[in-house]
Formats: C-alpha cells, sequence, structure tokens
C-alpha cells in the first residue's frame, strides 16, 4: 500500500485576516470582504471567480498593492505587502490589467521591455541581461518573431501574449491578470488560458487570474477562489467545489442552471410544449437541446414523437409519419 505523505508547498503569497474595501475621506470604511485567509503556492494557476460586484477586482487590487486593505496583512514571499516601497514591490508582483492600451508607434519589443524597468539603472539602459529577458519572454508566448512590429498593429490576442511577456520580462514570483481574455474571441480565450496554465508550470511562477470565464476556470485552474457573498472566498480545485455544491449554489440563477455531471451552464427556456424523443447517440443530444430551445419538454406522455435513427429523424404524429433530413425540418415539422 503506498502512503501518502504532506508535502511542504511553497508559498508565494499569503493574506492573514485580510479586510477589503475603500477608505473615504472623512475615514469611514466600506468593507467589501473580510477576514480572508488566501494562500498561493509556487508555480500554481488560480482562477478567481464570483458573481459581479462580489469583489473580485477590489481584491485584486488590494493584493497588488494598487489599494490600501482596510486589515490585515498580505505577504510576498514572507515579506509584508505594506512595508515594500515601489521599486521592490514591482520585482515582486506584475499585473496584467483590462484595459486596452496605446502606446502609439512603440514595437513589440518596446512594450516588452518596459516589464524591465525595476532592474535597469537610473536611466532606464537595457543591458544583456535585460534583452536576454526580454527576448526569452517572448519566446514563452509566441511572439518572439513579431518583435520588431508596431504594437498598435497586433491583433487583440497578439497584444495580450505581450502584455503577458512584458509580465514574464518583469520577473516577479507572482503574476496578477485582471480579466486577461476580455476582449478575445474564443479561440483565443482558450489559448490565453492554456498558455497562462502551462507558463505557471515552466516558469514556477505564481499566476492569479480574475475571470469570468467559468467553463475555462474550471477546465484549467489548478485551485479556484470562489468569492461569494454569504461565505467570503472559498478555495479548493475545481472538482471539490463542484461535487460540494458551492459552485452551482454561488452562481444560482433562474435563467441558467450548472450541470454537475458535465460541469457546463445550461440556459433555461419555458417549456410548456411536450415531446417524446428516442435514440442514444450525439444526434439526440443535440436534437434534445434544439428541442429544448423551443419550449418542448421531453416526456414519454408527449403525444408527439421524434426518433433519431442513423442520418435522419421521425417524426410520428399519430398516424402520420414524417422523415427530416435536418433538425430545422423536425422543429418545422412539430410547428405543421
Amino acid at each position: 500500500m503506498v502512503e501518502f505523505k504532506n508535502i511542504p508547498f511553497d508559498t508565494i503569497l499569503q493574506t492573514t485576516e485580510l479586510s477589503i474595501g475603500y477608505k473615504s475621506r472623512r475615514k469611514v470604511h466600506k468593507v467589501v470582504m473580510s477576514d480572508l485567509n488566501l494562500s498561493i503556492f509556487r508555480g500554481e494557476m488560480i482562477c478567481l471567480i464570483g458573481p459581479n460586484g462580489v469583489g473580485k477586482s477590489t481584491l485584486i487590487r488590494t493584493i497588488s498593492g494598487m489599494q490600501p486593505a482596510i486589515e490585515g496583512e498580505t505577504y510576498i514571499e514572507n515579506i509584508p505587502l505594506n512595508d515594500e516601497n515601489l521599486r521592490q514591490l514591482s520585482r515582486m508582483i506584475s499585473v496584467v490589467l483590462t484595459d486596452r492600451i496605446n502606446p502609439g508607434h512603440f514595437t513589440v519589443f518596446d512594450m516588452v521591455a518596459m516589464g524591465r524597468h525595476p532592474h535597469t539603472n537610473w536611466f532606464g539602459s537595457l543591458a544583456a541581461q535585460d534583452i536576454g529577458a526580454i527576448e526569452t519572454a517572448l519566446k514563452q508566448v509566441g511572439m518572439l518573431p513579431f518583435s520588431d512590429q508596431p504594437f498598435e498593429n497586433l491583433s487583440d490576442g497578439e497584444r495580450q501574449r505581450v502584455m503577458i511577456a512584458r509580465a514574464l520580462s518583469q520577473d516577479c514570483p507572482l503574476i496578477l491578470l485582471d480579466e486577461p481574455t476580455a476582449h478575445l474571441d474564443l479561440p483565443n480565450r482558450v489559448e490565453i488560458m492554456k498558455l497562462l496554465r502551462s507558463l505557471a508550470r515552466k516558469t514556477n511562477k505564481s499566476i492569479l487570474i480574475s475571470t469570468h470565464e467559468l467553463d475555462l476556470a474550471l477546465q484549467t485552474a489548478d485551485r479556484v477562489w470562489l468569492m461569494t457573498e454569504e461565505r467570503g472566498v472559498i478555495t479548493g480545485t475545481p472538482e471539490d467545489l463542484v461535487l460540494s455544491g458551492e459552485f452551482e449554489h454561488a452562481f444560482h440563477n433562474q435563467s441558467f442552471d450548472f450541470e454537475i455531471n458535465s460541469g457546463t451552464f445550461k440556459v433555461v427556456y419555458e417549456q410548456n410544449k411536450f415531446v417524446k424523443l428516442k435514440g442514444d447517440n450525439v444526434r439526440v443530444f443535440w436534437t434534445r437541446r434544439a428541442l429544448e430551445r423551443h419550449g418542448y419538454r421531453i416526456s414519454d406522455e408527449a403525444p408527439f414523437e421524434v426518433i433519431v435513427n442513423g442520418k435522419d429523424w421521425l417524426v410520428v404524429r399519430g398516424t402520420e409519419r414524417v422523415v427530416c433530413n435536418t433538425i430545422w425540418e423536425v422543429l418545422n415539422s412539430l410547428i405543421a
């Protein structure tokens, strides 16, 4: 029998009794969330998710030092965050924000070179090691061949890769990203999330991502910080949070359901019509989706029946039998 032992994780970030929120000029505090005890380990990718308005961006800004905490402490490699000056902090945390950047006529190399600012001299001159770090970062995100191209000519997906390269060139143990896929189409969203997961492994850096990409977070994160109004931040692997019901509870909505068997969200439609559905292959799944979207509930007591055959559909209405070649024809046959 194999004996499993506790693995001593290398903690990069630790918060103790952290309260986040806002301070007014009158010293009145608006606390968004309190008593947060969170940690990030080296080489780990964490996705911070939660309903809109729950405080995800506030948490990111607080643990990055961009916004003061109400109470509590944040430690980066056991060093208190509030004891660091800006230059020291910039060697510990790199941040990639959602905002679109218009840097003028800067090249891709110029953009990534900005990440080396904490390591250069007072004149900002790039030494050989700086140039090497820039080229390595560009290579890691697949953008080295674009080094001399104007940043403004890049696609949104390419621009995001460059911004990630800039964070990598900063050579910090912790990288924070706020909605890194916000302006991207689906293929680029998937590629960016896969890239970030791969970078956490290959560079041994810790990566924290605030995201609304729930499906991708479930598939790519090592752990999830699930931010809720009722219970604060709940942490665990995506699978643990799904099986415990925490994920479904946090995103409960009358407009959609979370399907625990598939780990996906399903839009809920008003269903006031009934139809039988028979078949046992992939075509049945997509037929069911189309029928439910058009207000049909699948029931063995329904007056109509749809039978999915090899390459066609048979719609049975009493003694009438109609063969359809597409789901579109099925839907129109049921309406007729």
